[in-house]
């Protein structure tokens, strides 16, 4: 599964962004069928067990990159023929007798896990940062969508303002910042397509963000006397 983990991620976020649509836009007006709602309860669980999965996977690889095996008067040159990779800013590269000498930025090598993959300090370093903001990454997003969550709960019990109401609605401004925060890295560090997914998704969310406003705004115009 930790092969597969951005498939089975997205699919996830896919199901739990068409269930959010469904319940703040489609379904803010009526109450769930009995059917309905075991449906949404079951397919929630699902894409939550994902989302854990996917946190899962990432510290598996951020504690890879803690548990390396030093290659100490080893270079780059002696490994060429034995399928050894150099990676560098998630780049992949086949050590052969053409680039070995320039792979590198100089220090020891270090073998991440049991795969045939190395990197030098350097590339170690940028390795365990980005691994972090994966790890930060999926953490965030879990607190968002846990908070749309208690919103969307709080709603359908009638409750459109409030102490609750406002603090989550700050809190998804403050984890938005620091999602837009991570897309910036992602473009600092040249993954394009990363950053334009963060930005994405954060758009995505929004919208659910918007769905639920105007639900609160009808919730308020039920509220007011005849």
């Amino acid at each position: 599964m930790s092969t597969y983990v951005t498939s089975i991620d997205e699919l996830a976020w896919f199901g739990l962004l068409f269930l959010f649509e469904v319940e703040t836009y489609w379904l803010s007006d009526e109450a769930l069928s009995r059917l309905k709602f075991y449906a949404f309860v079951v397919v929630r669980v699902v894409c939550y067990g994902f989302l854990a999965h996917t946190l899962y996977a990432y510290f598996v690889a951020y504690y890879e990159l803690n548990q390396v095996v030093s290659m100490a008067n080893t270079g780059l040159c002696d490994l060429v023929g034995q399928d050894y990779s150099f990676t560098r800013n998630l780049a992949y590269t086949i050590v052969d007798a053409g680039n070995c000498g320039m792979l590198s930025s100089g220090g020891d090598l270090f073998q991440i896990g049991e795969a045939l993959v190395v990197t030098d300090t350097a590339g170690l370093s940028e390795a365990r940062f980005l691994a972090y903001i994966d790890i930060q990454d999926a953490t965030v997003w879990l607190a968002v969508v846990l908070i749309i969550e208690l919103v969307v709960q709080l709603q359908e019990k009638g409750i459109s303002e409030g102490v609750w109401i406002s603090t989550c609605n700050w809190l998804i401004i403050f984890l938005y910042a620091i999602l837009i925060g991570h897309a910036l890295v992602w473009g600092w560090k040249s993954h394009w397509v990363y950053a334009w997914d963060g930005l994405l998704w954060i758009g995505g969310f929004a919208a659910i963000g918007m769905n639920l406003s105007e639900w609160r705004d009808e919730l308020e115009e039920e509220a007011v006397p005849a």
